[in-house]
């Protein structure tokens, strides 16, 4: 069966820039097959959207590539982090299985039921993750063919306040939180986001969320891949929890811009 749109998409930017604006949250967008195995109606689903979605990213990640004197490649999820959630753990290492939200959720941001206990996720990691998790790969090793370094910069977004399945939502929740990793997050990265968006208000480290992504292929063994989480809190640039944008994802995008020239 044909999906009705790309699960996720791959846009080239300049030949010589080793940055990669990773966007897996921004779509609404479940296949039908999936829709069936969610137990929640219609109207419960699109309330559920509009908790987990990070709206609009995708919109400030286009508007930044546009910006920036070198355009960065961007890479999108088309579809909803309820199919699948490429940032998750396939297996025992993701913390969120803790409360049903591994690389396939059975949980709520509430805690309900979104799938049947029991729900087994081979088809689904078969038909979209591990396709996502090739390209990604694929898609960072051509910034190090081309460039020698790939510096991935994840677009996400998170709400003012702390839903009930955030494990450490009593923290900080700055404007900009970025997440970092020992490894593959360079002091000059860290230091270099917080002079972007240093006009988008506070920005903070680890809190509420803290991490990055990185391709296993990758991770803690090939220190030419950088990488940084960028977590905008949703009150500075829309209506929460899933209304419009407003004229704060100019300013976002532009900081963003900045980054992406920067590094």
């Amino acid at each position: 069966m044909t999906e009705p749109v790309p699960s996720f998409e791959l846009l080239p930017g300049d030949a010589g820039s080793p940055v990669l604006l990773h966007v897996p949250h921004s779509a609404r967008a479940i296949p039908g097959r999936v829709r069936d195995g969610i137990v929640l109606d219609d109207s419960a689903l699109e309330r559920e959207l509009d908790h987990i979605t990070d709206a609009h990213t995708a919109e400030i990640a286009a508007r930044a590539a546009e910006l920036a004197g070198i355009t960065p490649w961007r890479f999108v999820n088309r579809l909803s982090r309820l199919v699948v959630d490429p940032e998750r753990f396939p297996d025992e290492r993701e913390e969120m299985t803790a409360v049903g939200m591994g690389a396939v959720y059975t949980r709520t941001t509430h805690r309900g039921e979104l799938r049947p206990a029991g729900t087994d996720p081979e088809p689904l990691l078969a038909r979209y993750y591990r396709p996502y998790a090739e390209a990604m790969r694929e898609a960072v090793a051509g910034r190090l063919a081309a460039t020698g370094r790939a510096v991935v910069i994840d677009v996400h977004s998170y709400p003012s306040e702390p839903l009930p399945y955030e494990l450490h939502g009593s923290g900080p929740r700055p404007p900009v939180c970025l997440g970092t990793d020992a490894f593959h997050t360079p002091d000059e990265l860290t230091e270099a986001a917080r002079k972007a968006f240093a006009r988008c208000g506070e920005t903070g480290l680890d809190s509420p969320f803290a991490g990055t992504y990185v391709p296993l292929e990758f991770y803690g063994t090939d220190a030419r891949v950088g990488a940084l989480m960028v977590e905008i809190r949703r009150d500075t640039y829309m209506t929460e929890p899933g209304g419009p944008a407003g004229s704060g994802l100019e300013r976002l995008a532009t900081a963003l811009a900045t980054l992406v020239d920067a590094v």
